[in-house]
């Protein structure tokens, strides 16, 4: 499977060299002393968290939990069926990462590094999102009309029913309230915004062409999209369902990041990280990353965002308010890393 634009790499639109042909060759693989005192006292009783990338490595079949602080793979989960998107439990103790050529959803305890569980899906499982009061996960199906609602449980993940959405719905956002679902239908050059508790659609958005990356602000008010044909970003008020403007990236924008009042969005095929003011949706500056940058992710303690570079095996690190890279993680084949992938 090639990366890009969803599942068809067949398509003149998302088509990518196949593994073999990629020009990376055959893909492989104040008080003074007494302050001080204390404050050392304070850090050994309350040690910062790591905080980790969790990777989908798309052609190695795997998810890699990477330790951003040392830069290092800690673990690969072996996740068979070419996993892709990916999002976490609200206690961040789970990931769900959709196998689109294994058409289904795969459990993983963070705790144990393990699958615990699978639920296989008909059609093309590839977005993928987390209600944050519910725990209801949501799973686009790139090949239909629909989203896939599912429950979690000690057992796994249990099908509760079906949304309608639009023609090839990909990424997927909640509201902090938990309740409004959007979805990007990237055939219907729109977005649905949909009605958690009656899981209906009650607004349809048009946006620009083949919207994919589905990112909401922090307070949930506003909706932005990356539109892949179009070369732009969409912005949406969510209250009123309309579109307020848009704001022009690089080539094939993929997934937007909010980070220290700004945005930013992986454009795959000029390989640079787009940045803009949400506020006045202004081109601010364009950052080189890796080789066909696709997920796209800030820190928990907003002080870096994450790019995985599907072309190249790496992650960049981005510091979003110098705009310089900080680092580069080598991962493993084919690095996508759609959705909420850090913790």
């Amino acid at each position: 499977m090639g990366s890009g634009e969803g599942l068809a790499p067949h398509s003149p639109e998302t088509s990518r060299p196949p593994p073999a042909s990629h020009s990376r060759g055959t893909l492989p693989r104040r008080g003074g002393r007494v302050f001080l005192a204390l404050a050392g006292l304070l850090a050994c009783a309350a040690p910062a968290l790591a905080q980790e990338a969790l990777v989908t490595a798309q052609l190695g079949n795997a998810v890699e939990v990477v330790d951003l602080a040392s830069k290092k793979i800690l673990q690969s989960i072996p996740v068979p069926g070419a996993p892709a998107g990916i999002a976490l439990s609200p206690d961040r103790k789970s990931a769900y990462v959709t196998r689109p050529e294994g058409h289904g959803v795969s459990v993983i305890d963070l705790a144990a590094r393990k699958v615990t569980a699978s639920l296989d899906l008909p059609g093309g499982p590839l977005g993928i999102g987390v209600n944050p009061k519910s725990g209801e996960v949501y799973v686009a199906d790139w090949y239909g009309t629909r989203v896939f609602v599912l429950r979690p449980g000690a057992d796994g993940l249990t099908p509760e029913g079906e949304i309608t959405t639009g023609q090839s719905p990909s990424g997927i956002a909640v509201t902090p309230d938990g309740a409004t679902l959007l979805v990007a239908n990237r055939e219907s050059n729109s977005v649905s915004i949909i009605d958690v508790a009656s899981r209906r659609e009650t607004r349809r958005v048009v946006v620009g062409q083949h919207p994919f990356g589905l990112t909401l602000s922090a307070d949930g008010a506003t909706a932005y999209t990356a539109n892949v044909v179009s070369n732009d970003v969409s912005a949406i008020d969510i209250a009123s369902g309309r579109e307020t403007g848009r704001v022009a990236t690089g080539q094939r924008p993929y997934v937007i990041a909010l980070a220290a009042g700004k945005g930013f969005v992986t454009d795959q095929y000029s390989n640079t990280v787009t940045v803009f003011d949400p506020a006045s949706l202004k081109r601010l500056a364009a950052i080189d990353v890796g080789d066909h940058p696709e997920g796209i992710a800030t820190t928990r303690d907003g002080k870096t965002v994450v790019v995985a570079n599907w072309g190249d095996n790496s992650l960049s690190l981005i510091d979003p308010s110098t705009l310089t890279i900080t680092g580069t993680v080598e991962t493993g084949d084919g690095p996508r890393a759609f959705g909420d992938f850090l913790r």
